[in-house]
């Protein structure tokens, strides 16, 4: 069956100084975006963490098969079981696995193996990457670029849930397979982030760090 296109909905084509105003307004707001672990327990109004995650799911994929998978914990018990795992796992981590490499770059982002944001936080998006996925009748689908696919999300995830005015942290604790265990998520799905999603905490800091010069990151050729 040959591909069916239709007329492209909903572009608009701005002014020149008015895409300048957007473009320079986004990146000034995206700057002002923080990795949080202090957290308010305050409740998240259902409604702001659904469009954020309408924003994600509207991310381009690899053939657009869409493989991903996003669960919202919100239930006290489940969050804290997965405070505990995690924990264990960042013990670990910490105690044994961690190259001294490691231990030094994170250093002056002061993170040890205590993880309450996990509890705090009022919800946790725990984001799945489908390996694999099923036609309607069952079998096998193959899934093309996962890993980026699913990167795209999150960070479109991210950013609209910093623009909603909330704050998160993109938590991995590794392995994290305890996710598909706590969560029962079927063997096709990988665990991919863990996202504390809340109002940061009245006291909450940040790390004293910055980011690099934008020509570092930037080439113009």
């Amino acid at each position: 069956m040959p591909p069916r296109f239709v007329p492209l909905p909903g572009y608009e084509r701005y002014p020149e100084p008015e895409m300048l105003r957007r473009a320079a307004e986004f990146r000034a707001a995206l700057d002002r975006r923080r990795s949080v672990r202090h957290f308010s327990d305050r409740p998240v109004p259902a409604e702001v963490i659904e469009h954020c995650l309408g924003a994600a799911c509207s991310s381009p994929s690899g053939a657009n098969l869409q493989p991903w998978h996003f669960v919202v914990v919100r239930d006290p018990t489940i969050k804290t079981r997965i405070r505990a795992a995690a924990e264990a796992e960042e013990r670990d981590f910490y105690e044994r696995r961690a190259p001294p490499e490691w231990l030094e770059a994170l250093a002056p982002l002061g993170t040890d193996t205590e993880k309450p944001f996990l509890e705090t936080a009022p919800v946790l998006i725990a984001i799945f990457a489908q390996i694999h996925g099923y036609t309607p009748e069952g079998a096998r689908l193959k899934h093309y670029y996962v890993h980026e696919s699913v990167g795209i999300a999150s960070g479109m995830l991210i950013s609209a849930i910093h623009l909603s005015g909330l704050v998160t942290l993109t938590h991995t604790p590794a392995p994290m397979k305890f996710l598909c265990e706590i969560l029962e998520r079927p063997e096709n799905e990988r665990p991919y982030l863990l996202l504390p999603v809340g109002y940061p905490a009245d006291d909450a800091e940040v790390p004293d760090i910055s980011r690099r010069p934008f020509d570092r990151n930037v080439t113009f050729v």
